[in-house]
């Protein structure tokens, strides 16, 4: 996915950082999740109906058997992600360029994020249990857009090693796009000749 990412960089891009999530912090979070409490207290409770049903009546188990498993979706859920974490991590990659925030994801389907530095409007970095455990870090940048449910989207850098340096590094570069953007063309400084320019920030 590493090469696969590159690919769609723009030619005149240059790239300031990529790389991958920790994988310690990236298995703890996925067995760890907000999932987890909900599967298993899901989980007691209906085994333990079906447990029950069973003992009193064996006559009913080809009914309630089906619907048990069918109810037991979240413990599935669960599940499945755990299993396919591994798959995963792999088709996780991030790159940093002077023009925009490259990010790949997803399972079974890949999924490219793009978002150039004139869209995001906050950078934030944020550090969970599980990443000052692994010592790592989220860099979290959101946009100047919503999504479909009216919240604001997020883009994000999960679980980097070196977090401190490239929170620094898109803070950099979202300030000095996003002034370029809305100072345009000779309105700046003589240095400055519009944001179409090659970036000489860094």
């Amino acid at each position: 996915m590493e090469n696969e990412l590159k690919q769609l960089i723009g030619s005149g891009e240059k790239v300031f950082y990529e790389g991958k999530p920790d994988k310690k912090c990236f298995i703890l979070e996925s067995i760890f999740n907000p999932m987890l409490p909900i599967a298993i207290i899901w989980a007691i409770i209906d085994f333990g109906i079906l447990g029950s049903t069973l003992l009193d009546n064996d006559q009913i188990s080809f009914v309630i058997i089906p619907f048990m498993l069918f109810h037991l979706m979240p413990v599935w859920i669960y599940l499945g992600g755990v299993l396919f974490m591994f798959r995963k991590y792999k088709n996780t990659y991030y790159i940093v360029t002077d023009n925009a925030i490259y990010i790949s994801k997803g399972i079974f389907t890949k999924t490219v994020v793009s978002k150039p530095f004139a869209e995001l409007s906050h950078i934030n970095l944020h550090r969970g249990l599980f990443d000052q455990m692994c010592n790592v870090g989220d860099v979290v940048a959101t946009t100047n857009q919503l999504t479909a449910n009216n919240k604001a989207d997020v883009v994000a850098l999960n679980s980097i090693s070196d977090y401190t340096e490239v929170y620094n590094l898109v803070k950099k570069l979202q300030r000095d796009i996003y002034t370029d953007v809305m100072y345009p063309n000779d309105m700046r400084p003589d240095e400055n000749h519009g944001y179409n320019t090659k970036y000489r920030g860094l």
